[in-house]
């Protein structure tokens, strides 16, 4: 099994390993584990420290907090592989025998959200467009201008998208990232998911400057075209601490979105296990979302395409299939509904395992939109509606970053301001309902007004 070793070596050596300009190897941090087969080609990331507020529980994750990278608090991750025969006797032994292990964490494959069935798309990317009020935005110098936007997938094809915008579409290369063993250039890799997701986040926020980070594309032993691992988005998202902290704090807008997640608790550790990452708000990539979150990231995820009454193939958990960070209370979990308002019917519903409210709201989807995957193909799945949603939040931080609006103010802004689609409030299938940017428009000029 593959797995996230989390260690607490010497300060100087932490120190190393969050200086992008040392170069820190995995034999550095944790040569010498008995019975773990190191891979050299993951480069050691740091995991802050959560700090409770003054008088809080510091084994609890539910209270306030704050995270520390400070060299005397942070821990490093290394990725490894444990023989199954051997699984549970060195996960156990491993503390005892090395004082400097925290723990032992599952490393779950992670996939992207593709859509079920065969259905013919509803409505184009112009229903959307409409839909999510772009000529308004933009009025009102909502556009993404300056803006961020990252996008965790398997790659962008930025040719691809420019041409089927029909418009100039901005990269940034230097703060994209490659996973090591990755062969391909940011902007320049194969038209795939990620250019559906592309196109689909830029339709609210034209002007956004795209990030490509292709986390799906690392090829493990047995893998598919389209999986990778956890712990090459955990080192995704420690770059993209890096980009969020070299920008002015004032003026701090990065907005991430993940149309991937986790399908089966076979690639996990038991729910109750320390390892466990599907309900484990302590795994390190669940605290690290929650750390970039607090220092003005905006975070999406997909909720997946387990719903009841168009199941995914792959789902493998029996109920509660949002799991992981697509649940997480620091993210936005967005479901699907069609141009017509109509919940799709693959669109995963709640509860979620780590916040029971999830999804938060729905976004559109299954639409004619970048023919990623053909001229007659929509862009589908909550994969589709996670980017949407994305564009719509890039298009709001071009005026109000973080400084003006923390991502937590932001996602109850959007939840107050989603249209209802059931009698009850939030509910399981639609969460606190479908994107309204008119509505999102409203709020925010009383905001401004006030």
């Amino acid at each position: 099994m593959r797995v996230l070793i989390q260690l607490r070596p010497s300060s100087d050596l932490v120190a190393a390993v969050t200086d992008p300009a040392v170069s820190v190897t995995a034999a550095d941090v944790a040569g010498g584990l008995p019975g773990i087969a190191l891979d050299s080609s993951f480069a050691p990331v740091a995991v802050p420290r959560p700090v409770p507020a003054a008088g809080g529980d510091p084994l609890s994750m539910s209270g306030p907090l704050t995270f520390s990278l400070a060299a005397e608090d942070a821990s490093v991750l290394v990725r490894g592989e444990i023989s199954d025969d051997e699984l549970s006797t060195r996960v156990s032994l491993l503390p005892g025998t090395r004082p400097d292990v925290v723990g032992v964490f599952a490393d779950p494959v992670i996939e992207p959200y593709l859509t079920c069935g065969g259905d013919p798309p509803v409505g184009d990317w112009h229903d959307v467009e409409r839909l999510l009020a772009v000529a308004e935005l933009a009025a009102g110098g909502l556009d993404g201008s300056e803006v961020a936007l990252a996008v965790l997938d398997t790659g962008i094809n930025l040719d691809h998208v420019s041409r089927h915008l029909d418009r100039e579409v901005a990269l940034d290369a230097e703060r994209s990232w490659v996973p090591g063993g990755v062969d391909g250039t940011p902007g320049r890799f194969d038209v795939d998911h990620g250019t559906m997701c592309a196109f689909d986040a830029l339709i609210a926020a034209p002007k956004a400057t795209l990030l490509d980070l292709p986390v799906l594309l690392s090829r493990r032993q047995g893998g598919s075209a389209l999986d990778g691992l956890l712990s090459d988005a955990v080192a995704a998202f420690a770059h993209l601490r890096e980009v969020l902290g070299a920008q002015p704090e004032e003026s701090r807008a990065l907005v991430v979105s993940n149309s991937w997640g986790s399908f089966s608790p076979r690639w996990d550790f038991p729910v109750g296990h320390p390892g466990n990452y599907s309900d484990n708000p302590a795994h390190p990539f669940n605290v690290i979302v929650a750390s970039l979150e607090q220092a003005g990231a905006d975070i999406l995820f997909a909720a997946g395409n387990c719903g009841r009454d168009c199941r995914d193939g792959r789902c493998a958990f029996p109920d509660r299939p949002i799991v992981g960070a697509n649940s997480h209370s620091a993210v936005l979990s967005i479901g699907g509904v069609d141009v017509e308002n109509e919940r799709v019917g693959y669109s995963s519903q709640g509860p979620g395992r780590l916040a029971k409210r999830k999804p938060d709201v729905c976004s559109y989807t299954h639409f004619s939109g970048s023919k990623a995957f053909g001229d007659d193909q929509p862009d589908s799945g909550t994969s589709a509606a996670c980017p949407v949603a994305a564009g719509l939040v890039a298009a709001v931080r071009t005026q109000w970053p973080a400084s003006r609006l923390s991502p937590a103010q932001l996602r109850t802004l959007l939840r107050r301001t989603a249209d209802d689609r059931s009698t009850a409030g939030f509910d399981y299938d639609y969460g606190y309902g479908i994107t309204d940017a008119k509505g999102i428009l409203a709020a925010l000029r009383r905001r401004k007004d006030a």
